[in-house]
Parts: structure tokens; C-alpha cells; sequence
């Protein structure tokens, strides 16, 4: 992408009407834009930025063997009545509307409900399960508080996936599987070193134990205790990373545990994941059953697991940066690398030769911003691009040709200059990647 081209500007102002930290450098990074509190638009480079954190999730799935769908975020109040889970007093983040004849319907906040009715159509037997499958999809939830920017929105982008299985210990293992697919998601996305698996109650999901992904986070919502023997190179170690969140924490779980109040510290933590292992409850409530191989009706037994994509962005934004700006994490990235020309006209060498890199690398499918613009200072260039977070940055101008090459340096370095290399050597070391 050329930058000129770029029609989202960046800006040196903080929005005064923006508490969050992640919000305030995703808008002032030309990320995000914000239409109201706890409501976000996607901008290029945000969406960029989605759409990556999406592939790694999708392959997760894939290796899960679940299959992707899409379903109406428009929800029939009849299906939710069957539940107990309609009503305010039960739920309390509905949003809620009429059709022109009277009718209500809510906007979906989560798809248990409406995936169990749907697969009344398609499970008889036990021929039909299992059956596991996702959705990326904005929820609507009509949240109390919406100050923690991307991390709590009002409307946002998740990943929900369902399993349906015969059997409880069919649907354990499978439960099991997944808290491994999301450590491997939450570590391909930078944050695996500081995110634990902890034990939480249901909430308004389920009545049953469920299983949280929270990371460590100073203005986080949640609290967690960490059990103090853990490992610095691998939170997700077993037996080395042990959670627990504060609504649980007590000394009835700390028993069952074998351990003491004292093994554990208190932090602030904001829930990046969560799964509920609901047994065979919901889908008796909903009548959703099958045909046994012995000729008996069953229940169907039902998994949900939940990832919030937006919320997933803000809590990297907010973690992961620093007093210039924005610091991606290679696999999340927008662009890979950013290449910045500090020529002041066409003719000038060092714009030819930014021109050649952008080709070439652009023409193997490499992911480029090349900061082509003639009209910004080199100050102006140099502190967009850290505001911005690109892993990367290449400066190429008369001083860099004139000592050899280009000057490359990591975003999260703390050294104030790069390294000098040679063209050839750039081109070689990013072309490997093809």
C-alpha cells in the first residue's frame, strides 16, 4: 500500500472524549474510528489488522474440525423464552427491538440459544453428531460501561464456536482440545506470555463452571490470582501456571486444589477468551435430543467458545505499546515491513531506489506501506511510523545510499538508529519468506 493513497490520516492529538488508552492511540493511529461510546468503525489498517488475528483463529477451527457458518444476528424472542434467558432480569445486556407488526426480536449478544433450535432440523440420531461449528460475527451488548475502548464495545467482532456430542466424556475431550487451540491462538498473537486459563462461574452463560483466558492487564475489569511458581518462559506451562479468578477464589476451591491462599498473588487481568461446558442441560431445556444406538432418546451435550477479534486488538494496543505508540507483534501486523522514502521530489535517487524494494517486494505478495509522500518532514514520517507500530521500519534517503544501503531497524527496539545494509541484503532477507 502506498501511504499517499492512505486516505486515514494520523493525528498528534488525543481524543479528548476517549478514556482508553488503546482507543486513543487506535484512533490517533488512523486505526479505528469512533461513533459513538462502546461503538467502533474499522479503518484499512485496523481491519488489516482483524482480518490477521481472524486467519489464525480460522486455522485453529480448521484443526478442530468445525465448520464455518453464519447466522442472523436478528434473534427470535420464542427461542430465548424456552431458556429463561429473554427477560432482563436474567440477562441484562439485550439489545432489543420490534417489527412493524409488534413483534419483538433482539439483536444477538450470543448464538446458544438460536444454534440449538437450528439443529433440531438436522440431529435425529446419533449418526448426525457430532457436530461442531463457528461464526465470525458482530454481538450487540448493551454494557453498562463502555470506557475500556475496543476491549468492551458495544458492538464487536467474535468468534463463537458450538460442538454438539452424544456423550459427556465426548464432549470433555473435545472441551480439552479446545483450551489448547486457544493457548496456541493467544500465543501466535503476542499475548501467550501473559495469559492464563483460569476457573470462573458461568455468569449469565451457565449455571456450571466455566473456563476464562485472561491477560494481564493494569486497567483490566477482571481480577485474577496467579499461582506464584510459574514459568517466565511459558505461562501456558502445565501445573506452572494455575489461575484462579477472584469469584472463585475462595477456600473451598483452594482445598480441592491442595493449595494455600498464600501461594498465590492478585492481578488485574482483562478476559480475552472464555468456554462453557454446558453437559446436556440446555439442550434438555430446548429438546434438542437424538436416537441412541440402543433405540433410546438422549440429550445432546453442548460446548460454546467464545473469542472476542476486537476486543483481542485493544488488549495488544494496550499492552503491547509504548510511549511512541502502537508495537505489533509480527503474525498481527498490518504490513510486515515499513518503508520509508525521505526524497523531496520524484527525480531524486533515493525515491527511485524506494520505488525498486516497493516492487519487488509487493510483487512477490510481500506486505509493504511505503511512506512515499514528498510533502512531510522527516520528523513528521519517523514519528507516524512509530504512532503506527509497523514490526519493521527500512529508511532509505541520500545519507543511507551514501553509507551503503538502507537503514533497518525493529519497531520495539530501544536503540535510537538502525542498522545499515545493503539493498541486496534487504531484498534477500525478505524474499525468503516467499
Amino acid at each position: 500500500m502506498l501511504q499517499s493513497k492512505l486516505f486515514t490520516k494520523t493525528k498528534k492529538e488525543i481524543p479528548a472524549d476517549e478514556t482508553s488508552k488503546n482507543a486513543q492511540l487506535l484512533i490517533r493511529a488512523g486505526f479505528i474510528h469512533k461513533e459513538m461510546a462502546g461503538v467502533y468503525s474499522w479503518l484499512p489498517l485496523g481491519l488489516l489488522v482483524l482480518n490477521k488475528i481472524r486467519e489464525i483463529i480460522s486455522q485453529e477451527m480448521q484443526n478442530l474440525n468445525s465448520t464455518e457458518i453464519i447466522m442472523s444476528s436478528l434473534q427470535n424472542k420464542e427461542t430465548w423464552l424456552q431458556t429463561k434467558r429473554w427477560e432482563d432480569e436474567k440477562v441484562n445486556i439485550w439489545f432489543k427491538s420490534k417489527l412493524h407488526n409488534d413483534q419483538e426480536i433482539g439483536f444477538g449478544w450470543s448464538h446458544e440459544e438460536p444454534m440449538v433450535e437450528m439443529l433440531k432440523n438436522f440431529v435425529n440420531s446419533y449418526k448426525d453428531l457430532p457436530i461442531i461449528v463457528h461464526q465470525f460475527q458482530n454481538k450487540f451488548r448493551n454494557e453498562v460501561r463502555a470506557k475500556a475502548g475496543v476491549m468492551r464495545g458495544r458492538e464487536f467482532l467474535m468468534k463463537d464456536m458450538y460442538s454438539f456430542f452424544s456423550s459427556q466424556e465426548a464432549l470433555d475431550k473435545f472441551y480439552n482440545q479446545t483450551i489448547d487451540a486457544y493457548k496456541n491462538i493467544f500465543e501466535k498473537v503476542g499475548l501467550g506470555h501473559i495469559t492464563y486459563v483460569t476457573s470462573a462461574a458461568g455468569g449469565v452463560f451457565t449455571d456450571k463452571f466455566s473456563h476464562e483466558f485472561q491477560t494481564i492487564c493494569e486497567v483490566g475489569e477482571d481480577n485474577i490470582y496467579i499461582h506464584k511458581n510459574k514459568s517466565p518462559e511459558n505461562k501456558f506451562q502445565e501445573n506452572k501456571s494455575i489461575a484462579i479468578n477472584q469469584e472463585i477464589f475462595n477456600n473451598e476451591t483452594l482445598l480441592q486444589m491442595n493449595l494455600q491462599k498464600e501461594d498465590f498473588e492478585l492481578k488485574k487481568s482483562v478476559e480475552v477468551g472464555n468456554i462453557f461446558n454446558f453437559g446436556n442441560q440446555k439442550c434438555q431445556e430446548m429438546n434438542l435430543n437424538f436416537t441412541d444406538i440402543d433405540g433410546q432418546k438422549k440429550s445432546v451435550y453442548l460446548g460454546s467458545y467464545g473469542i472476542g477479534l476486537t476486543r483481542l486488538v485493544g488488549v495488544i494496543a494496550e499492552v503491547l505499546s509504548d510511549e511512541k505508540g502502537l508495537v505489533w507483534p509480527n503474525s498481527v501486523a498490518p504490513f510486515s515491513l515499513h518503508l520509508i522514502s525521505l526524497a523531496k521530489n520524484l527525480e531524486d535517487e533515493s525515491y527511485k531506489k524506494a520505488q525498486e524494494i516497493y516492487q519487488k517486494l509487493t510483487d512477490h505478495k510481500l506486505e509493504i506501506l511505503w511512506d512515499n509522500r514528498l510533502d512531510k518532514s522527516v520528523g513528521e514520517k519517523l514519528n507516524e511510523a512509530d504512532l503506527i507500530g509497523i514490526p519493521l521500519r527500512v529508511i532509505i534517503s541520500e545519507k543511507s545510499l551514501a553509507a551503503g544501503g538502507v537503514e533497518i531497524k525493529e519497531r520495539k527496539s530501544s536503540s535510537k538508529d538502525g542498522e545499515i545494509i545493503s539493498i541486496d541484503q534487504l531484498l534477500h532477507m525478505h524474499l525468503e519468506r516467499c
